[in-house]
């Protein structure tokens, strides 16, 4: 059996596979609720761990900190200890981080301007 046209994009080069992977790995590890959320609040300057939580509200501590971990490893957070009794830390965005407030407030932008739209499709759906 004969694939059809466009049903699958077979890539031209090899290239065009592991920057999909790579781009699919990276958009999993960003586009999560949580990080969506800890990148934004931290867009209005460093903060302190506990107000980062008070500020996201429903998050876990556990949570807070895998999520500011992952960040710090990839580059979109720094971690600043004071050594003061006891240590502060204190979470900023890197420019790295800043950059990525762009595609997040895109798409805040982007579900504000079409909430109407997708409300509609639920209730039409739900109506089958």
């Amino acid at each position: 059996m004969a694939p059809q046209d466009g049903t699958r994009r077979v890539p031209r080069h090899r290239e065009d596979t592991a920057t999909c992977e790579h781009i699919s790995r990276m958009l999993a590890r960003i586009s999560d609720k949580w990080t969506i959320l800890v990148v934004r609040t931290l867009g209005k300057g460093p903060v302190r761990f506990n107000a980062l939580k008070r500020e996201i509200g429903a998050i876990s501590q556990k949570m807070l900190s895998s999520t500011l971990r992952d960040l710090e490893e990839n580059g979109f957070v720094t971690r600043t200890v004071t050594p003061t009794i006891p240590p502060q830390v204190e979470y900023a965005l890197t420019d790295l981080g800043r950059d990525f407030l762009n595609p997040v407030y895109g798409l805040a932008d982007w579900v504000v301007k079409n909430s109407a739209r997708i409300e509609k499709a639920r209730a039409v759906f739900a109506a089958k």
